[in-house]
């Protein structure tokens, strides 16, 4: 079985990269259409017929409710800012919220399977710093700066970063198509971007940078976490991953922060609870029940919803402007993924 993007959650790039965390270790993105031979016919006496499900609604509905829950967290971390509370101590709250959560989801997971070697702490520390950690932090940190709309479209690129890593790290060849998505998708990102740059000002390049950074350090956690998924499995890393962020972003806060720190508006810390439960672990369960109901690939593409979902929280509960720019933007990315999903590899 995949693992949920986020299922991480991860916890900031959506269900989108449901699928690509096997493929990330090969370090390109595993397509979420028909594979290269999918389209031809397989012989009869070779390959047994898969029976599709009757129903696949239910499925679809689990999916697109972790997509759009998912997509709530930038709109969450919106609204707690207004009350004057920084990344640091807004993420801790959210962390620590949802540990016991992840605690739970990993002892479940790990029921019946060999404990871990030293080995496999190491690399899972690492991955919860790169994957989670990291990448939840920077998002938040940029989310002080940037619109709703511009942070999801931005951690929308991720299947290109995967795609670009791999080129880098693997050496692997990418097709005029898949460049031609990329084009596309960057495209989309440059006309929001250069939109909010033109009217809010130059704070808004430190906040792109800054969500673009999450973007990247979660494309790494895909293209190095594919081996232990094999070994660990899908949600039993989650939960051993995510929590080990938990306890990095507990400790940010302590070593950065005084404990007075802590005292904030009790707004915050139902918005933080919010976020950790329905914005956090729920959808993590959500989008994995879907994978089992319609299967990794269509489970991942009913993530375009999410950045729709939240422009469109975003202006109905932060007021912010819904203007053809964005518009032209958002269609722009959400082809260019598309396109990215339907190439096939050089």
């Amino acid at each position: 079985m995949a693992t949920p993007a986020n299922a991480g959650s991860g916890l900031e790039a959506g269900p989108l990269s449901s699928n690509m965390r096997d493929a990330g270790s090969q370090g390109g993105v595993r397509p979420s259409g028909p594979t290269p031979d999918s389209s031809r016919a397989p012989a009869p006496s070779t390959v047994t017929p898969v029976p599709r499900p009757a129903h696949v609604w239910p499925g679809l509905a689990l999916a697109c409710a972790g997509s759009i829950a998912f997509s709530g967290k930038a709109i969450i971390v919106k609204l707690a800012y207004r009350h004057g509370v920084d990344a640091v101590t807004l993420i801790m709250y959210r962390m620590l919220f949802a540990l016991p959560l992840f605690l739970g989801i990993a002892w479940w997971a790990g029921r019946g399977r060999p404990p871990l070697t030293a080995r496999d702490w190491r690399v899972v520390a690492a991955l919860g710093f790169t994957g989670y950690y990291l990448a939840s932090f920077l998002d938040f940190a940029g989310l002080a700066y940037v619109t709703a709309s511009l942070e999801r479209l931005v951690l929308y690129l991720n299947p290109t970063l995967v795609l670009l890593l791999g080129r880098v790290l693997f050496r692997r060849r990418v097709a005029p198509a898949q460049l031609a998505a990329l084009g596309v998708s960057y495209a989309g990102v440059l006309l929001v971007f250069g939109h909010e740059l033109h009217f809010t000002g130059g704070h808004v390049a430190l906040g792109a940078a800054l969500v673009f950074g999450s973007a990247v350090s979660y494309a790494v956690y895909l293209v190095f976490s594919g081996e232990e998924v094999q070994r660990l499995g899908s949600l039993r890393l989650t939960g051993l991953a995510s929590t080990f962020a938990c306890l990095f972003c507990i400790a940010q806060f302590l070593l950065a922060k005084p404990l007075a720190a802590a005292a904030v508006a009790p707004a915050v810390l139902w918005l933080s609870l919010l976020n950790a439960t329905a914005c956090t672990v729920a959808p993590v369960l959500m989008v994995m029940m879907a994978i089992e109901r319609v299967g990794a690939t269509v489970a991942a593409q009913t993530g375009m919803v999410g950045p729709i979902s939240t422009i469109l929280m975003g202006v109905l509960i932060l007021g912010e402007p819904f203007t053809p720019w964005i518009a032209a933007g958002t269609a722009c990315v959400l082809a260019g993924v598309w396109l990215l999903a339907r190439a096939r590899p050089a």
